[in-house]
């Protein structure tokens, strides 16, 4: 099945703004019942996990690519030449799209459960996945060094 260069420019674009509200209500509002509800759900994920798997088989049309792709021998300059190509683009963005917001989901998640403060990393998350993960670990060291020498200090105090 061959996708044409409109269809797959408007599955690019909507699934960009797809997953801008998931973003905006972690990094704004996290605190609501309407955030906690929202990600609550695994939905988000499914529909982008169906986004890229129809991606990912109409892709199949081109074999020169899928062959590229399966070359032990594979180089870097040959991964360029295949990335060139806008199918195999929009597959590899809705890939980045679907593990950075489960990335920073988790990142959310956490943070409501040990109220460590997350907005600084899942901003950064949001526009460059490991860094916010990064981030978000950093935070997390030092806001458990803190709040257990806050705790050892009232039990001791």
């Amino acid at each position: 099945m061959t996708v044409d260069a409109n269809l797959l420019e408007l599955l690019f674009s909507g699934a960009n703004f797809f997953v801008l509200p998931f973003w905006t209500l972690m990094v704004l509002v996290p605190n609501t019942k309407l955030t906690r509800s929202v990600m609550g759900s695994l939905l988000p994920f499914a529909a982008l996990a169906g986004l890229y798997l129809f991606l990912f088989v109409t892709s199949f049309s081109n074999v020169e690519g899928i062959e590229a792709l399966s070359d032990p021998n594979l180089s870097l300059g040959d991964l360029a030449v295949v990335f060139a190509q806008p199918h195999v683009t929009a597959t590899g963005w809705v890939h980045f799209l679907a593990f950075d917001l489960f990335v920073g989901r988790w990142i959310y998640w956490q943070g409501q459960e040990s109220g460590v403060f997350t907005r600084h990393s899942l901003a950064l998350c949001l526009f460059a996945g490991p860094l916010g993960l990064l981030s978000h670990l950093f935070t997390d060291a030092v806001w458990q060094r803190f709040s257990s020498k806050a705790v050892e200090g009232e039990v001791g105090g």
